[in-house]
């Protein structure tokens, strides 16, 4: 089964790092993303841009409302994602506790909807 784990950290806490820091950050995410890869459990991954990058967009009486900005206002913003396949939740948990996001955010593991004719495709 596939999870989603969503990364949320504090926003300029890489800019405030020192160089060794960042070095050392860096280091820890491409070893954790290596780890994936040998065991056959990533599907993708990426980093977001600042939430100050960010749209929301919601309707309104059925007509698009755009604000700049991310949906919520809260010290931790989503910073990124992991996109597994796990066995089961168990699974996906551990894989989000071994994440160097948790040591520093929180990490959301999020089961991803499989549609039917998904699963029937083996899409």
């Amino acid at each position: 089964m596939q999870y989603l784990l969503l990364i949320y950290s504090a926003e300029g806490r890489w800019d405030q790092m020192s160089d060794s820091e960042r070095q050392q950050g860096a280091a820890a995410y491409q070893a954790y993303t290596e780890s994936l890869r040998k065991a056959d459990a990533i599907l993708g991954s990426n980093r977001l841009q600042p939430s100050n990058t960010a749209t929301t967009v919601r309707l309104v009486d059925g007509k698009p409302q755009v604000l700049d900005g991310p949906y919520s206002d809260s010290k931790e913003q989503l910073a990124g994602y992991y996109l597994v396949e796990a066995a089961n939740l168990d699974a996906a948990i551990a894989w989000a506790a071994r994440c160097p996001g948790a040591s520093h955010g929180i990490m959301e593991v999020r089961p991803v909807w499989t549609l039917p004719h998904e699963a029937k495709s083996g899409a």
